[in-house]
């Protein structure tokens, strides 16, 4: 492991490439994880690292080729999915399984942020205290302090600094009157 924070359990957890992955203390990974972080794209300096007092739900997997940083306080469901990269599907002549892996964005969790059951995220970054609603699938980056939703993922609310409270927007991130 590059690093294991103290207090920092990983229940049952599939860790592939530990050299590059960085945990910090107090994080805790629950039954069934994968933790995986391999230079598949050729970046040799491919890390993913979680920040303090992180909470990982069961089934949760994380694939870096190149970046992944979740920050502190992170709280996710079950069966989260998080990866910067994906399988090439361009040639229709060859199968899926024997095409690349094709890089997409590095992923940024911001600290504070609630990732929902099923969520995924894939070459986008979520903003801190946001909050990504259950079965989501986030591709495009979601700002700080949203709520979204669905498949692809959308902003819904906004937290308004001006009146204290969340309201809607639009997929923007415009306050709806």
């Amino acid at each position: 492991m590059g690093n294991l924070g103290s207090r920092s359990k990983l229940m049952h957890t599939k860790v592939d490439g530990h050299k590059r992955i960085y945990i910090g203390s107090g994080v805790y990974i629950n039954d069934g994880g994968w933790l995986a972080c391999l230079p598949l794209t050729g970046n040799n300096n491919c890390s993913l690292t979680i920040g303090d007092g992180t909470y990982v739900g069961r089934f949760c997997h994380f694939y870096a080729t190149s970046k992944i940083e979740i920050g502190k306080k992170v709280l996710m469901a079950d069966k989260v999915y998080i990866a910067d990269n994906l399988h090439q599907y361009e040639n229709v002549n060859m199968p899926v399984i024997d095409q690349p892996v094709k890089q997409a964005a590095q992923v940024v969790i911001g600290d504070g942020a609630w990732l929902g059951e099923n969520v995924c995220v894939i070459g986008a970054s979520v903003g801190k205290q946001s909050v990504v609603g259950a079965n989501s699938v986030v591709m495009k980056d979601i700002p700080d302090y949203c709520v979204a939703v669905g498949a692809p993922a959308r902003i819904i609310k906004r937290y308004s600094f001006e009146k204290s409270k969340w309201l809607k927007t639009n997929e923007n991130g415009e306050f709806i009157n």
